[in-house]
C-alpha cells in the first residue's frame, strides 16, 4: 500500500494530509494564532483548589485556566507508594501514534485513579504554588487545557517519563523475546529510575542506537529542568515539535513511505531534521513546485470539504448522518436510495456493513473522540448482528487512536469511546453558525409568518395610528404578499386598518419589525 504525507506550509497554518493509495485518511491542521498546545510543558501557578472535585484550576498563561485531577498529581510524598503501586499493576503500554503530542500522561490514567485514593487534592497541591505541567489535551470548545504533572518526552525509539519508574513496551511489538529484549537493554543502560515506554519504531533496534536515544532525551529533561528554576510562573518552558516535524518523527518511514512539501524553507529544515535524529533512516522527501496549491494536486481540497458535512452517501446509495454534540457523537445509518437486489434482510445487511467502513473512515479522519454512538438499521438476524460487529472491531483496528467498542444492544446501538487529545476537523475549521447562534435550525417561513400575525393581534389594541408596517426579511415579504397573504388580508379587515409589508435585504430571516404610523 502507497501511504505519502503531504505538507502544505503556509506562513501562518501547515496543514498535513496522510494519503493511502490516493485517499486521505488523516489530516492535521495547525494555524500561528492557535497551534495546539498538547505535549508543551509550562511552569503554571495553582489558582484555585476544588476538594468536591479532587481538581485544581492552574494559570499558565492562557485565558482559559488549565485544569488538572488529583490523579495527575504527584508530589515526593507519595513517589514512593506511587512506585511501588506501578509495579503490583505492571501493565503493557499502547504505543503514541496520534503523532499530535510528545504526551503520554494519559497512559497511567487508570493506574493513578485506583492509586490516588490514597491522596486528597488540597494535600499535594495550594492555591498560589508553582508546579512544572504538560498539556496531556488541548482546550476543547468551552473547556480548557487537561494537565499533567506527569511528564513525557517522546523520541523516535522510546518516550522518556521521568516522574516514574516504569519500562513499557509498546502492544504493536507483539514477539515475546523482542519484547524482553528491548525491555533488558533499557534496564542495562538506564543510569537512573526514569521510566521509558519503547515506541513501535524500536523493533529490532541495536543497543547502541537505544542508548543515544536514552541520552538525548534525559538531556532534553536536563535543560527542561534548568530552565525551570530560572522562569516565572506562568511561562513556557518547553514547546514541542510542530505537526510537520511530528509528522516526520511519527509518521515517516512508519506510516508513510514519502513525503511532499511545498514550502522549499520547511524543505531544508525536514532535511535537516532527518540528519539530525534520524541519519540511518534513508527516506523520500519531495520538493513540490507546481503552479497549484499542493492540496489541490492532491485532490485533498474536496476531501477535507465533504469531511465537513453531516451526510455522508455510500456508494450502494444508502447514507449516514454524523452529529456531533458538546457530550457525544451520534451516528445514524439509512438505506437511502437503496432497495437491494434479494431480500430486505439482506440489503440492510448490506447497508449496515457498507456504513461500518465509511463510519470508520470518517470517525478517523475527522478525529471524532470521547462518546461516539451508532444507530445501526435494525438487524432481525444475530449472525447478521455478529457479522457487523466483527467488520467494526477489524475496520477500527486500522485507527492508532486507543478506541474501545461495547457489544450491540437490544435497540441496535453500538457505544464507542475513541480517545480525545486534540481538536477535531470540525471544530478547528468551524465556528457556530452566527445565522442560527449554532442551533442548526431556523424557524419555517410560515412559523414566522404566524408570529408576525400574533404580534400584530396582541399590540393592535395599543397602537393609536391608522396604519401598521411591517419590515421583514425579502423572502418572509414575497411569503406575506403571496401564499400566507391570508393572515393579512384578515387583520386587515379585523382591525380595519392596512398592513403594509416592506422587504429589508439586511434583515436575518427570522428579524422584523412592526410601526404605528398615522396616514392622513
Amino acid at each position: 500500500m502507497l501511504k505519502e504525507l503531504v505538507v502544505n506550509a503556509a506562513p501562518h497554518e501547515t496543514r498535513v494530509a496522510l494519503i493511502e493509495n490516493g485517499t486521505i485518511v488523516e489530516v492535521f491542521i495547525e494555524r500561528e494564532d492557535e497551534t495546539s498546545i498538547a505535549g508543551n510543558i509550562y511552569k503554571g501557578r495553582v489558582q484555585r483548589v476544588l476538594p468536591g472535585m479532587q481538581a485544581a484550576f492552574v494559570d499558565i498563561g492562557f485565558d482559559q485556566a488549565a485544569f488538572i485531577y488529583v490523579d495527575d498529581v504527584l508530589d515526593t510524598a507519595c513517589r514512593e507508594m506511587y512506585q511501588k503501586f506501578e509495579q503490583d499493576n505492571d501493565s503493557d503500554d499502547t504505543d503514541n501514534g496520534n503523532m499530535q503530542t510528545g504526551s503520554m500522561a494519559g497512559s497511567h490514567t487508570s493506574w493513578k485513579a485506583s492509586f490516588n485514593q490514597e491522596c486528597s487534592i488540597e494535600d499535594l497541591l495550594t492555591e498560589g504554588q508553582e508546579i512544572l505541567v504538560q498539556v496531556a489535551k488541548s482546550s476543547i470548545g468551552t473547556k480548557g487545557p487537561r494537565i499533567t504533572t506527569h511528564i513525557s518526552l517522546a523520541g523516535r525509539y522510546m518516550v522518556l517519563m521521568p516522574t516514574v519508574d516504569h519500562i513499557g513496551i509498546s502492544k504493536r511489538i507483539e514477539n515475546e523475546t523482542e519484547r524482553a529484549r528491548l525491555k533488558d537493554l533499557v534496564l542495562s543502560i538506564r543510569e537512573n529510575k526514569f521510566g521509558y515506554i519503547l515506541r513501535t519504531q524500536a523493533n529490532g533496534i541495536d543497543e547502541n542506537t537505544i542508548a543515544k536515544e536514552i541520552e538525548f532525551l534525559n538531556k532534553n529533561w536536563e535543560s527542561i529542568l534548568t530552565k525551570s528554576t530560572t522562569a516565572g510562573a506562568p511561562s513556557l518552558v518547553y514547546k514541542d515539535l510542530t505537526v510537520t516535524f511530528r509528522a516526520v518523527r511519527d509518521l515517516l518511514a512508519n506510516e508513510a513511505d514519502k513525503l511532499i512539501i511545498d514550502s522549499k524553507e520547511e524543505y531544508e529544515n525536514v532535511q535537516n531534521f532527518l540528519e539530525r535524529l534520524m541519519p540511518d533512516v534513508k527516506l523520500s522527501v519531495e520538493l513540490y513546485q507546481g503552479r497549484e496549491s499542493v492540496f489541490d494536486a492532491y485532490n485533498i481540497e474536496g476531501d477535507v470539504a465533504r469531511a465537513l458535512k453531516k451526510k455522508v452517501w455510500l456508494k450502494s446509495g444508502g447514507y449516514i448522518v454524523i452529529e456531533q454534540t458538546e457530550a457525544l457523537v451520534a451516528i445514524d445509518v439509512n438505506t437511502g436510495r437503496y432497495v437491494g437486489k434479494h431480500n430486505f434482510d439482506e440489503t440492510i445487511l448490506k447497508t449496515n456493513l457498507e456504513a461500518v467502513k465509511e463510519i470508520a473512515y470518517q470517525v478517523r479522519l475527522r478525529n471524532i473522540g470521547g462518546i461516539i454512538i451508532i444507530d445501526f438499521i435494525d438487524m432481525k438476524k444475530e449472525q447478521h448482528k455478529d457479522k457487523v460487529m466483527a467488520h467494526m472491531n477489524e475496520a477500527m483496528k486500522k485507527d492508532k487512536s486507543q478506541t474501545n467498542i461495547l457489544p450491540l444492544t437490544e435497540l441496535g446501538l453500538v457505544q464507542m469511546t475513541r480517545k480525545r487529545i486534540r481538536r477535531n476537523l470540525t471544530r478547528t475549521l468551524c465556528e457556530p453558525c452566527f445565522y442560527c447562534n449554532g442551533d442548526g435550525h431556523l424557524l419555517s417561513g410560515k412559523s414566522i409568518c404566524h408570529k408576525i400575525y400574533r404580534d400584530l393581534v396582541s399590540e393592535a389594541g395599543d397602537i393609536m395610528g391608522n396604519r401598521f408596517t411591517v419590515k421583514v426579511h425579502p423572502d418572509i415579504a414575497q411569503l406575506l404578499h403571496g401564499r400566507e397573504k391570508h393572515l393579512i388580508s384578515s387583520l386587515e379587515k379585523q382591525f380595519s386598518k392596512p398592513i403594509a409589508i416592506y422587504p429589508e435585504p439586511h434583515y436575518h430571516i427570522e428579524e422584523y419589525h412592526i410601526f404605528e404610523s398615522l396616514v392622513k
